[in-house]
């Protein structure tokens, strides 16, 4: 008889946001008279910066020549990459040797990936509401999950208690779905409770580039004791409308260890055993991402979607419906309105507004009753939406 890992019976029968794209589109091809206005996966809206483009038409160029022909890579990425992103770390007087870098696919794929540091019997916190991926890559590894509950009533930011008792941390700052972002001296606190217990936190900083509060740190380096105690996972999807390229990276602090290992050591080795890297053409696009100019230029794109924000929180706001998020991050968070569950309010803004948004639920107990609104529609679109918001609420 084949054995074959039963963890993934306790698995949803479908990736929630698999599930979430094809009602949508189920509706759309029944409705093609209705104009979806989409608020609901946090998919890009805008075209590459022109520094990226013009880097890629370089890359491959360069791909047509012999003497300038890349073919297989470092798994780790290359140096000109590692180098980008540790001179962006700069900016926030971060200082990071580039030997502490490791290009990846896209954020999702490492946050994954980032559980074979750990035996199947560690016990892993996750404060949700929270990404699926953290819960489901870690229900397929067989491992222990302990929930930590975001409330409304302490601010969708849960804080460490004295006896918790775990090995792994997801943290999410600036948060997906609820829009929050824990301030420096609470993020802090997870620091000091990390170390404390030697725990390692998995920080997933995906929105850093929406931030707009000095208060929020934009990287958990910024704080004193985190070199030693966390993982940093970001990609370029939100940062540099990357969804379609996929490009991230992993930071994997040299002074991370935990009982005589480097964890550097060991992301590296898994790295280089499980995969092929990622192509010579896509890290010239993130390079050029980071640089001085890409930073500028993505700037502007980041502001078009902040705007979103402040258009639908004014519109929530003039509604006088309580919300979370639209400032430091490209979501807002809101309760249902009736008592509704999130799928329930899905369907009747999906049924009466043609507005597509994403249920609470599909990220955790901490979800229920809620819904997510993304920031990343074309304006028109966030402005049509904001009008039929303000009338049904």
């Amino acid at each position: 008889m084949t054995r074959i890992n039963t963890e993934y019976g306790q698995l949803p029968p479908a990736f929630f946001f698999t599930r979430l794209t094809e009602t949508i589109s189920a509706y759309g091809d029944a409705h093609p008279e209705h104009k979806l206005l989409r608020l609901g996966v946090g998919d890009v809206s805008g075209p590459l910066a022109p520094v990226v483009i013009e880097a890629l038409r370089r890359a491959v160029s360069e791909q047509s020549r012999p003497e300038t022909f890349h073919g297989y890579l470092p798994e780790v990425g290359l140096d000109f990459y590692r180098e980008a992103v540790a001179a962006y770390y700069g900016r926030w007087n971060v200082r990071l040797s580039p030997e502490d870098v490791f290009v990846s696919s896209g954020a999702a794929d490492d946050l994954g990936a980032v559980g074979n540091l750990f035996s199947r019997d560690a016990r892993v916190l996750v404060t949700e509401p929270a990404y699926p991926a953290y819960v489901d890559t870690n229900l397929m590894a067989g491992r222990t999950i302990i929930h930590l509950l975001g409330t409304r009533e302490n601010g969708f930011l849960p804080l460490p208690a004295a006896d918790l008792d775990v090995d792994l941390v997801y943290l999410c700052s600036p948060n997906n779905p609820t829009g929050t972002a824990y301030t420096r001296a609470k993020l802090q606190q997870w620091v000091d409770w990390a170390n404390a217990r030697q725990a390692v936190i998995v920080f997933d900083a995906a929105y850093e580039a929406f931030i707009q509060d000095e208060d929020v740190p934009h990287s958990i380096y910024e704080l004193p004791g985190a070199l030693n105690c966390a993982i940093e996972i970001c990609s370029l999807s939100k940062t540099a409308g990357f969804t379609g390229m996929r490009l991230g990276y992993t930071v994997v602090p040299g002074a991370l260890a935990r009982e005589g290992l480097s964890l550097r050591d060991m992301w590296k080795q898994d790295r280089t055993t499980r995969t092929n890297g990622v192509s010579y053409i896509l890290q010239r696009a993130g390079q050029a991402a980071l640089s001085p100019e890409g930073i500028r230029q993505n700037r502007q794109a980041v502001a078009r979607y902040q705007e979103n924000g402040r258009i639908l929180a004014e519109a929530l706001t003039k509604a006088d419906v309580w919300f979370t998020g639209g400032r430091n991050a490209p979501y807002l968070w809101l309760p249902c309105p009736e008592g509704k569950s999130g799928w329930e309010f899905f369907d009747c803004l999906l049924q009466t507004a043609q507005i597509a948004l994403t249920p609470g639920e599909g990220f955790g107990q901490g979800g229920e009753g809620y819904v997510r609104l993304s920031c990343f529609g074309a304006r028109e679109d966030t402005e049509k939406a904001a009008r039929r918001l303000m009338e049904i609420l």
